[in-house]
């Protein structure tokens, strides 16, 4: 059995986006040799700039590396990414391969046994928390793997997160990430409509606010979004309406998938695919209120 990944191993962190740049430098901070790439120039130069090491090229980055750290937009570039012959050459059975990036899970079992085949260990591990709880170390984890290959990747994950749940077999993470979302998406809608109702009775949505947050409809989006993104128009909470868009997506595949009557999800995929559709994919996730406040 491999040992556990400790530093000052080398480790390869592929995306250094938003959430990619803070988790890579909770690593270097932790004592690890990072090596980071991102196939985007601008993404690059913003990490350099972060203080996150950069490999010549992706291959570089994964050559000898303990563990590699997908952090991309999907699955789909996850299984691009490793499946080049160049970064295919450098993973070897002792590389351990953990995907953070928010994937499908159906996809994710498919990747897990084609690397099983090659005697590589993948574990699925999305996060939740964004670039606040990203900065400061303390994301949830959602894994799913084999315990022994979770068991190596307990120091990469306590350098970024402060909960870290085992959920299942491979693709479980990722399962959990997608149903995560899908409530998280589901309360919020709701949270926004419930105020726009109230704001055309005549309700102070503030004090709405405040009802909830001291009663029974209290959740994560009337917590941290109504007033702080929301209602002060700001709209910055740092997590995309695509991304999300995209995950309620995944959530609703899912269901479907597994032959799980879940209207609500369907409808949910649908009403984030066109707000997306209607403020850019570019757009922060909770300028969804746009299309439900009133606006006289």
């Amino acid at each position: 059995m491999a040992a556990p990944i400790a530093p000052p191993e080398a480790v390869a962190f592929l995306g250094l986006g938003r959430m990619g740049v803070p988790m890579a430098a909770r690593l270097v901070g932790a004592g690890f040799t990072l090596r980071g790439w991102d196939l985007a120039p601008p993404a690059r130069l913003a990490a350099a700039a972060a203080g996150i090491p950069l490999a010549a090229s992706a291959a570089e980055a994964c050559r000898d590396a303990a563990a590699v750290i997908a952090m991309l937009p999907d699955g789909k570039a996850v299984r691009a990414a490793l499946e080049d012959p160049e970064i295919a050459a450098a993973l070897t059975p002792e590389t351990l391969v953990i995907d953070m990036s928010s994937s499908d899970p159906l996809g994710t079992r498919d990747l897990h046994a084609a690397l099983a085949g090659r005697g590589i260990a993948l574990v699925d591990a999305p996060v939740s928390g964004g670039v606040a709880r990203a900065i400061d170390g303390t994301l949830a984890i959602m894994a799913g793997g084999e315990d022994a290959a979770i068991d190596r990747a307990a120091a990469l994950f306590a350098a970024m997160g402060k909960h870290v749940f085992r959920c299942g077999p491979p693709g479980a993470g990722h399962a959990m990430k997608a149903l995560n979302n899908y409530v998280s998406a589901a309360g919020l809608v709701a949270a926004i409509e419930a105020v726009a109702v109230g704001a055309r009775f005549g309700l102070d949505p503030s004090i709405m606010v405040d009802v909830l947050n001291a009663s029974t409809g209290r959740n994560n989006s009337t917590e941290v979004k109504l007033k702080q993104h929301i209602l002060s128009g700001g709209f910055g909470s740092g997590f995309s309406i695509g991304l999300m868009a995209k995950d309620l997506a995944t959530a609703g595949a899912l269901a479907e998938g597994l032959g799980i009557d879940a209207p609500l999800a369907v409808e949910m995929a649908r009403r984030w695919r066109a707000a997306a559709e209607a403020l850019g994919p570019g757009a922060d996730h909770t300028a969804i209120a746009r299309l439900i406040l009133p606006r006289d």
